[in-house]
């Protein structure tokens, strides 16, 4: 890849608004020395895998929830949000970084939000992908350790060398994730494309402000055991 295709990797976007003052402060606090780029991406993994909550119950009409900067304000969201902010920060520290995306059945759900949804297909489900020692690689920073303990399910790790995607099975044998369809990666959330899919195939979570509740005790509670398709 040539210097003009990665500049476009490294520059501040929309949604991945690395140039915000939030965002360079919590990507210069959590990244500590900068001169090891693979080391900073994966404390920078960590503060955000594990300081961000993730949270399906956030109003996914709602634009802050997929903008870096938003999601440091609130301190939860959703997947497509907490690779937003992955990017975003290690753009701020000089590692170019974009936005990734496919379909997914997803086993980790709660009651509630199968009902509102009426499937445990998600689609646009985000990683980010940073570019490290030559190469591009792929963290997932969406579930957060707590979730994933009180789930069952071991926290994902990465290594800042190999593509790091969520495990097809939890620690009891369970389906967990069963990826369905790329759809690529992008310099930016393409929200717009994404809202328009969203309205069109969870229309119950696109009106209102999201759902009340904590998805956390939900899906440790009730995670649901339905027959594979």
């Amino acid at each position: 890849m040539n210097t003009m295709e990665m500049t476009q990797y490294l520059a501040p976007g929309r949604f991945l608004d690395s140039d915000h003052a939030n965002v360079i402060a919590f990507a210069k606090q959590n990244a500590g020395d900068t001169s090891d780029q693979r080391a900073a991406a994966l404390r920078l993994y960590a503060a955000i895998r594990d300081g961000i909550v993730y949270d399906p119950y956030v109003n996914f009409a709602d634009p802050a929830n997929y903008r870096a900067s938003g999601v440091l304000a609130s301190g939860r969201t959703f997947c497509i949000g907490k690779s937003a902010l992955l990017a975003a920060s290690a753009r701020a520290i000089g590692v170019p970084g974009r936005v990734g995306y496919a379909d997914v059945r997803n086993h980790l759900t709660s009651p509630r939000l199968y009902e509102k949804i009426k499937t445990d297909i998600f689609l646009w489900h985000s990683y980010t992908e940073l570019y490290l020692s030559g190469r591009w690689v792929k963290a997932t920073p969406a579930f957060d350790r707590a979730l994933c303990e009180r789930a069952g399910i071991k926290p994902l790790d990465f290594d800042g060398e190999s593509d790091s995607l969520f495990q097809p099975f939890d620690r009891a044998g369970r389906r967990h994730m069963e990826y369905l369809k790329d759809r690529g990666a992008f310099a930016d959330v393409p929200f717009d494309t994404i809202k328009a899919e969203f309205l069109k195939t969870y229309p119950g979570l696109m009106s209102g402000q999201g759902l009340a509740g904590d998805f956390r005790s939900e899906a440790v509670a009730q995670t649901l055991d339905r027959p594979q398709s």
